[in-house]
């Protein structure tokens, strides 16, 4: 059972991965140019949370590193949080500001929910997942699986974008770190690396 998964995700991986460099070469090019400003800075916030830095890779498959990224459904930002999720975690989200586009706030957000998540399933995989389509879906697919916590054990009872989301993971970890290897060069960025920040009182 477990080589049948095995050999699905690794057709999944080698599409994804296939997207990065071929189909979608030159959007990946502009996030192989944002990562030289966001990664330092999600890789500090995750570490202060003790969170394993390699999961900045979740923010590509999110929003391409694209800060002002609104999906279909409403998520927005860097994170692609939902206007619930954002509002729970502690970001401002009005008719002014929305701090899912800040990339500081909105990351100290996702790190809080990924440890959260973590505190739940204690399993990297699972959190995963859980980011992609909520704890609700993952605790169903355990439920329907026989309380299995295992990745493999509730493939089939996930939502079918989440049973794609940790190929997509892998692919772009590999995409993101080997990209010379498919001559590809990084789109340099339109803004400068080094920010200020400023104090408003009005509009």
């Amino acid at each position: 059972q477990y080589s049948v998964y095995l050999t699905k995700c690794l057709h999944l991986i080698r599409n994804q991965i296939h997207v990065y460099t071929i189909t979608q070469r030159d959007k990946f090019c502009a996030v192989l140019g944002l990562k030289a400003y966001y990664f330092p800075m999600i890789e500090d916030i995750f570490d202060s949370y003790g969170l394993p830095t390699e999961l900045k890779y979740m923010a590509v498959i999110e929003s391409a590193l694209n800060a002002n990224a609104v999906s279909r459904m409403g998520a927005t930002g860097l994170w692609q949080f939902m206007y619930r999720t954002g509002r729970s975690y502690g970001l401002t989200i009005n008719s002014i500001v929305d701090e899912r586009r800040d990339p500081v706030k909105s990351t100290h957000a996702a790190a809080k929910y990924i440890r959260d998540l973590y505190n739940i399933y204690n399993d990297w995989i699972l959190v995963i997942a859980a980011y992609n389509c909520g704890p609700g879906n993952v605790n169903k697919a355990i439920r329907r699986s026989g309380n299995k916590k295992d990745y493999w054990d509730i493939f089939y009872r996930l939502p079918r974008e989440t049973r794609g989301y940790i190929p997509q993971f892998v692919a772009a970890t590999y995409a993101v770190n080997y990209f010379p290897e498919h001559n590809i060069m990084p789109l340099p960025i339109n803004f400068p690396v080094a920010t200020d920040t400023i104090m408003i009182n009005k509009d």
